[in-house]
């Protein structure tokens, strides 16, 4: 496959694929012979930032980027190479992360490597295709595990990127991307277990995912966990991942028990509309039903949404609260005094067509009170 080779192989002075990528202080980094002759004549600032060097700046080699660079130079050449005499061996796929897999590599090399893979791979399909195909998943897992919350960080974003490939979701799956996951939402770090709950809702748009993902040990669990303990960014990232599963109808049930509704209603009720929408799946089980009936302050929290909320979240606590009274007289009555019939008759003309169609549904619902048995 030819490609054109990435502008992060390139050096910032002479615009060319770096052969001896070095470091400067200010932690740009740059051919090695084209900061040398800036050096040389008598410049003593970053030819980025500007700013000040000192007398005698030393220039670390940059090892990870210059593998990188190699690999990928066999890996994928560029198009003026295409005629070329090809190489004398076919290179092994392997080496590109030998860095990542070897014991003895230093953090700071597999930090590099795992970066420069994450920016490349965020736009560039072809490369996502070629490192999973070429044994990547396994060497990026194993970082996914490691102690060091860092590298796991790192590890974790360059997964979420080969997660964004249809075609990849599955065999990520297979690869046992899930257990290293929801190992990472148990006792990984902050941000490590919001990276976390995002690759499993990239994952789950593939059907058969959401499935094994909430049959997988733990999982669901997990995500509760995180919606009761987790800071703003973990909570919202959960909730985000439950919507995703709740789809599939045996995750519901599994939610429920899980304890996720009373968690779901309390931070509802302070601000987060994906709550909202999370119960909007959990109420479509019986389950779900039976433990929003039980906690008071549910269908206040859906009201306040319905009064205050954006559409998406006015459109999913209209047909959260049809749904329960459908199914409660209770529910109906409480309804009613709440006065939600008067507020969805001003919602019946709405712009936007679902929240028209859920308030007329629930306008009917709460004018017969036709319970569903």
């Amino acid at each position: 496959m030819a490609t054109q080779l990435p502008d992060d192989f390139k050096c910032p002075i002479s615009l060319e694929i770096m052969s001896d990528p070095v470091i400067l202080s200010s932690g740009h980094t740059f051919d090695r012979a084209s900061i040398q002759r800036w050096l040389d004549s008598g410049h003593r600032t970053c030819p980025i930032t500007k700013l000040p060097l000192p007398d005698h700046p030393p220039l670390i080699p940059n090892h990870a980027l210059r593998s990188l660079i190699s690999n990928y130079t066999l890996l994928f050449p560029p198009k003026s190479q295409l005629n070329a005499s090809p190489p004398p061996s076919k290179p092994q796929p392997q080496t590109l992360f030998s860095t990542l897999t070897s014991p003895s590599s230093p953090l700071n090399s597999k930090l590099v490597l795992l970066s420069q893979l994450t920016r490349l791979t965020k736009l560039d399909h072809g490369l996502r295709r070629q490192l999973t195909e070429s044994g990547a998943v396994s060497a990026v897992l194993n970082c996914v595990s490691s102690p060091e919350s860092v590298l796991q960080e790192k590890a974790l974003s360059l997964l979420l990127n080969l997660s964004l490939d249809d075609d990849n979701k599955v065999g990520l799956v297979a690869e046992g991307a899930i257990g290293r996951v929801v190992t990472v939402l148990r006792v990984g770090s902050p941000d490590s277990r919001a990276i976390g709950c995002t690759i499993l809702t990239s994952l789950a748009v593939v059907e058969v995912n959401k499935a094994t993902i909430g049959a997988y040990p733990n999982a669901i669990q997990a995500l509760v966990t995180l919606l009761n303990y987790g800071n703003g960014r973990e909570v919202k990232e959960a909730a985000t991942t439950l919507y995703a599963i709740c789809s599939f109808p045996d995750n519901r049930r599994r939610a429920v028990e899980c304890g996720a509704v009373p968690i779901l209603v309390r931070i509802g009720g302070m601000g987060l509309e994906r709550a909202v929408e999370v119960l909007s799946m959990l109420v479509k089980c019986k389950e779900g039903r039976e433990e929003m009936g039980r906690i008071g302050g549910c269908l206040r929290v859906l009201v306040k949404v319905i009064k205050n909320g954006s559409k998406r979240g006015i459109q999913c606590g209209l047909f959260t609260l049809n749904y329960l009274c459908c199914y409660s007289e209770e529910m109906c009555g409480e309804a009613k005094r709440e006065g939600v019939l008067e507020i969805c008759l001003g919602l019946v003309e709405d712009d936007n067509e679902k929240v028209s169609r859920n308030a007329s549904s629930l306008v009917q619902t709460l004018s017969g009170c036709r319970l569903v048995e």
